[in-house]
């Protein structure tokens, strides 16, 4: 196992067993012991974690980091350090102006945090080894809401002009910041996450968030690097939208059935990711992390499944939880029935 059976499952294909990309993302701040703010604005303390954390849990594919404000915060978002949490948003630029009257610009590698990001993600790209590194850039919609607030639920559907002109600026935002992942860093894996697509329609969707998507999976495709979509919440009234977005591969949280996201993928012929039980499963240990993994791996199969949790690690997860979905994971693979894999037609 390692970095090709990630891609290969990402495009759908099918691998001898279902390869492991623990979304650490915080966490590893906590695994070297260090408090988030600390830990995200230092480049050697990066690469130090996310080395330590593929290690220490035996991943085939790891996060870079795994933080969506990273585009906002360079594109002149206020924000607020955490001890335990990535930077959250606390200001909104474009809630009382337009996006012309604002002259905000798209960010590139010297904006911002940009350069803290490149400076760990080469110095871990080069001891990373047979380890699949994810790029996670911010998803456009998502985005919108950072620079906007709230009042972008409205600009939907009663301004319809503004919210287009907004939503695909930040698709060119993320074109950038693929670039940057798959060209200054020489990422594995190109991963957009947009956690606000699970509260929309399917025809919104297709009216803003699938075009503005376009021009990072552009990059993806021309830099031949994997990518996929990430999407939180339930968002089964999308997920058919999200398959056909243009991605090689998709990946749901919790919230959404993995046996229906399986078989969405399926149909599509796109790989699929997902979803242990974050909260209560690998933090709060309600549900034993040994039996969901089992029972997430049984769901997903060995055709085009990337094993995972359904969103980035908590920063206190305790380690031992993850060590029982490993555990469960190669338990499985010794003694699990396997779930069938169509077989080709000869000649």
């Amino acid at each position: 196992m390692g970095k090709q059976d990630v891609l290969d499952a990402i495009r759908g294909l099918p691998t001898k067993r279902a390869p492991w990309v623990p979304y650490v993302g915080v966490h590893a701040a906590h695994l070297i012991g260090q408090p988030a703010e600390r830990y995200f604005q230092d480049p050697e303390l990066i690469a130090e974690g996310v080395l330590y954390a593929a290690t220490r849990y035996k991943a085939d594919g790891i996060p870079l980091l795994f933080d969506t404000s990273i585009e906002a915060i360079s594109m002149g978002c206020e924000y607020r350090w955490w001890p335990d949490s990535p930077p959250s948003i606390v200001e909104h630029p474009l809630r009382n102006c337009s996006l012309r009257q604002s002259g905000i610009q798209i960010p590139g590698p010297t904006s911002g945090r940009w350069p803290i990001v490149i400076s760990a993600g080469k110095k871990l790209k080069a001891q990373l080894g047979d380890v699949a590194l994810y790029g996670v850039l911010c998803g456009p919609l998502t985005l919108a809401w950072y620079l906007r607030g709230i009042a972008i639920y409205t600009d939907l559907y009663k301004n319809e002009a503004e919210a287009k002109e907004l939503i695909s600026y930040c698709g060119e935002v993320a074109r950038e910041a693929a670039r940057i992942y798959a060209e200054d860093i020489g990422c594995d894996v190109l991963a957009m996450i947009d956690p606000l697509v699970s509260q929309i329609k399917p025809d919104v969707f297709r009216k803003y968030v699938y075009p503005a998507a376009q021009p990072a999976i552009e990059v993806a495709r021309e830099s031949g690097k994997a990518s996929v979509f990430l999407v939180y919440g339930d968002a089964t009234e999308v997920l058919e939208e999200v398959a056909q977005v243009g991605t090689d591969g998709f990946a749901v949280d919790e919230q959404l059935n993995l046996a229906y996201a399986r078989d969405v993928a399926h149909k599509y012929g796109v790989g699929f990711g997902g979803n242990l039980k974050v909260t209560t499963a690998l933090s709060l240990g309600i549900i034993s992390p040994r039996e969901d993994a089992i029972a997430c791996l049984a769901a997903g199969g060995t055709r085009g499944y990337v094993f995972s949790p359904g969103s980035d690690l908590p920063y206190d997860v305790p380690p031992d939880h993850i060590d029982q979905v490993l555990e469960a994971a190669d338990w499985f693979s010794k003694h699990y029935t396997r779930y069938p894999v169509p077989r080709r037609e000869s000649g």
